[in-house]
């Protein structure tokens, strides 16, 4: 337990989104090299008050760092060439929520809850 608390204060940084909370956590491997998980935390909120949050999680190590930034540059850049830099959603579009409200329920309800503290 306590070599994961180390773990874990190696290196940390939060962005909160939202109903997004995005954790940056530099970890260390057994070999005592570094490696970075990233973890996207969405809360859902229920119609009884009560929530839950549901987690994501991906572990990218240095090998891959170039060409994950590399990738992740194109798809940003495409993205704000193709359509700009402000957001598209709900709040810009009145009927937005409509089309897509059913869609959006369904698949909140199919999503389960992960634990990653195991891995």
């Amino acid at each position: 337990m306590g070599e994961r608390v180390e773990q874990e204060e190696i290196f940390s940084q939060v962005l909160r989104a939202g109903r997004r909370t995005y954790f940056f956590d530099v970890r260390a491997t057994k070999a005592d090299d570094y490696y970075l998980t990233v973890t996207e935390s969405k809360k859902f909120t229920h119609d009884d008050g009560s929530f839950h949050y549901q987690k994501h999680k991906i572990y990218l190590y240095k090998e891959d760092f170039n060409d994950f930034k590399e990738m992740l540059n194109k798809a940003t850049d495409y993205i704000v060439t193709q359509k700009g830099s402000e957001v598209i959603s709900e709040r810009h579009q009145k009927d937005f929520k409509k089309s897509t409200e059913s869609f959006v329920e369904q698949t909140a309800e199919s999503f389960t809850d992960v634990s990653f503290d195991d891995i």
